[in-house]
């Protein structure tokens, strides 16, 4: 069980390393008076780190036939080797990078990030195959501390935090070398563990949830500004980097539990679980079997899928198109805001965007763990949550936080509208996993969800490059082609919010459209 448990933490380090790409506003606008770019090519140099999510399925290939920790070590070499090239350009150590060359290196890194993901995915699916969606929840929700805590560790070894050159060098250095040494760390216990019986494992996870919720408020505690002023950098980065070392307590509790029940002989058999009709998993533990004999029905703790549908015949199915614009101008278009967050706050006159980055981080933490909570409690009382319910709800916030800018250009409002749409967008982030596995089935997972994430790229590329067009004519009476002040931002802004209202919309059709597969409960 201690193996099995060290896997998940390997998995969690392994996500919070992994969102290397989020960090990208925090130096974009380095990037942008270092390369003298044009707000076009720097939201296409965005756009590229997106792209690179096309050829993602590489990774889940490679995982068939490669052990995984190469999986993982190729992945991290990747990313070495994309923001590796970038660091010795921008430090002048080679010359003969073009703008081009810099692109193909960001789609070069956006990818490794699949290979490292589909490495955690494997691993909290394989060896928690009754907790597979909590273990998945977990572990992806710190990936949402990735921004936060490079910008922790950025905040501490810059010794001018005025200089841009020395902010952009300390980012691409830590994106290139951190996930790598993680992955070296983590590569021994990245494997499939022989777990024997099989059953739910809740007293742990209550732990790690408890711990990962703990960790999450300190992330966004230690994101606010009068907190940043108050403890310096190095307290704050050592901090978080302690709350990262504590998941290691719950082998060893796990551990403590297993030998207190066997020398007690209060060991419990594990539930058996069986699929029942539409594929429901009825699950019993001792003692309930005399309930069910008494005419009650078998505690229902989990639901598969609906049906195993191809790639081809689940692009012909309205469920498909309606959940693919659903993402898109939900997820898709909070990607797109955080991707030029940088540009947003200096139009604005925000200095401080790092801060905004990490606050945007923490709560996109929060955002991705909220739906495992939510499950973990529902499934014990007998009921699922329709997801695409889920969706909607988290979508009218991000289109009011669109609202909320254009009314104030004040950085509180600003500060609440980030926090809003970072922990939208993880949600449903979240989300997006069980429910593609639910509607289209888990057999063709990989496949399946790589081509729903199409989005991401054609919607940076769509609502990123209109943005900076908007962006560009507004700036047309500034000298150095910069724009200052709400008018830079604020047609994209309704763009955004309209669209993201219509996407509320389409996800509520699509739930009265799969209202009779989650509308079932515990009888």
């Amino acid at each position: 069980m201690g193996l099995q448990w060290l896997s998940l933490i390997g998995a969690i380090w392994l996500q919070t390393m992994s969102g290397t790409n989020s960090n990208f506003p925090a130096y974009s606008s380095e990037i942008k008076h270092i390369l003298s770019l044009s707000q076009l090519q720097l939201n296409n140099l965005a756009l590229a780190s997106d792209a690179g999510k096309l050829l993602g399925w590489f990774s889940g290939i490679a995982a068939v036939y490669l052990p995984l920790w190469l999986v993982l070590m190729i992945g991290s070499t990747l990313g070495f080797i994309g923001y590796g090239l970038q660091y010795l350009f921008i430090t002048n150590q080679i010359s003969s990078l073009n703008y081009w060359h810099i692109f193909f290196l960001n789609s070069l890194s956006g990818n490794s990030i699949c290979w490292i993901n589909t490495v955690s995915y494997i691993i909290a699916i394989q060896n928690f195959p009754l907790d597979r969606q909590i273990a998945v929840g977990l572990s992806t929700s710190y990936q949402g501390l990735s921004a936060k805590i490079f910008t922790d560790i950025v905040n501490v070894v810059i010794s001018n935090p005025s200089s841009h050159i020395e902010k952009a060098k300390t980012y691409l250095l830590l994106n290139a070398t951190l996930p790598l040494l993680i992955s070296i760390l983590a590569a021994p216990v990245v494997r499939n563990v022989q777990i024997g019986k099989t059953k739910k494992l809740e007293s742990g996870f209550m732990l790690m949830f408890l711990i990962t919720i703990i960790t999450g408020i300190y992330a966004v505690i230690s994101s606010l500004n009068f907190f940043i002023r108050l403890l310096p950098p190095l307290v704050i980065t050592v901090g978080m980097g302690g709350f990262l070392l504590v998941p290691f307590v719950v082998p060893l509790v796990e551990k403590i539990k297993e030998t207190f029940e066997q020398k007690c002989l209060l060991r419990r058999e594990p539930r058996i679980c069986n699929v029942g009709e539409d594929n429901f998993v009825a699950c019993l533990e001792s003692g309930d079997q005399k309930n069910q004999e008494n005419g009650y029905s078998n505690r229902v703790y989990e639901i598969r899928v609906n049906e195993e549908i191809g790639a081809m015949e689940m692009m012909k199915r309205i469920e498909f198109w309606l959940y693919f614009f659903v993402y898109l101008f939900g997820v898709t278009i909070g990607l797109v805001y955080l991707n030029n967050l940088g540009q947003i706050a200096e139009s604005r006159g925000n200095s401080t965007t790092s801060s905004l980055v990490s606050l945007s981080s923490a709560f996109g933490f929060f955002g991705r763990l909220v739906p495992s909570v939510i499950d973990y409690y529902f499934s014990k009382k007998g009921y699922i949550v329709s997801r695409p319910a889920s969706m909607a709800a988290m979508m009218i916030p991000m289109s009011g936080s669109f609202f909320l800018l254009l009314l104030s250009k004040n950085n509180l409002c600003l500060s609440i509208s980030t926090a809003i749409i970072g922990i939208c967008t993880g949600a449903i982030t979240s989300i997006s996993v069980p429910t593609t596995t639910e509607l289209f089935g888990s057999k063709n997972l990989g496949i399946n969800h790589n081509i729903l994430v199409t989005n991401i790229p054609i919607g940076s590329f769509l609502f990123g490059d209109f943005a900076a067009l908007i962006y560009k004519n507004k700036a047309n009476s500034e000298q150095d082609g910069s724009c200052l002040g709400t008018k830079c931002y604020q047609t994209t802004f309704v763009i955004w919010a309209s669209l993201c209202l219509f996407g509320t919309f389409l996800a509520v059709i699509l739930h009265y459209r799969t209202k009779k597969f989650y509308s079932w409960n515990r009888k």
